[in-house]
């Protein structure tokens, strides 16, 4: 089968004319895999608020809340509101919910399902995020905020990470402190 020589010119022209938009109007930029500050890791997981530095986390894991009637059992990471809140390792959405004292929060199973990563007082979540969505580690996945019952003076992440057994719902599991998690220390 032959062209013949006028559509012959129109193919070309065509082609033409797609190389140079691509050349002078197409950029590429990188796809939504792990963002640069998912880099910076001081310890086994990555630090889950964007631009954070490990020496600007402070083990609160043990201090008292609710008047001393329970330990935290997690960290605080302060931060702007809006920040980008990352997934500080490969895993699976298991729960988005809300409560009174959380507010806005997200559940993340590890992929061997023996761990769970509590993030709380988030302003939002990321576009796209559900339950049963696969992240990879530094993957945006919501924004800092103050829901719940956070001081909206003080925004911050509610950061929190579970021992739990492969079956156990996603509220159970034994607490462990992350802060060692995220800074390399013992």
């Amino acid at each position: 089968m032959r062209l013949s020589v006028r559509r012959r010119g129109g193919v070309v022209l065509a082609l033409l004319a797609c190389i140079a938009f691509a050349h002078f109007c197409v950029r590429i930029v990188p796809g939504d895999g792990p963002e640069p500050s998912a880099k910076r890791v001081g310890g086994t997981l990555v630090i889950p608020v964007e631009d954070v530095p490990p020496a600007a986390l402070t083990d609160t894991f043990t201090q008292a809340r609710d008047s001393g009637a329970r330990p935290h059992d997690a960290i605080d990471i302060m931060a702007p509101r809006g920040s980008a809140v990352i997934a500080a390792t490969d895993g699976r959405i298991e729960k988005l919910f809300w409560s009174d004292a959380g507010g806005r929060t997200l559940y993340l199973r590890s992929p061997d399902r023996r761990t769970l990563y509590y993030y709380a007082h988030l302003d939002g979540y990321a576009p796209g995020v559900r339950e049963g969505l696969a992240v990879r580690r530094g993957e945006r996945i919501a924004r800092v905020g103050s829901s719940g019952n956070a001081d909206p003076a003080g925004p911050h992440l509610h950061f929190a990470v579970h021992a739990i057994a492969p079956g156990e719902p996603w509220h159970g599991g034994r607490p462990v402190n992350p802060y060692p998690l995220l800074t390399g220390s013992r």
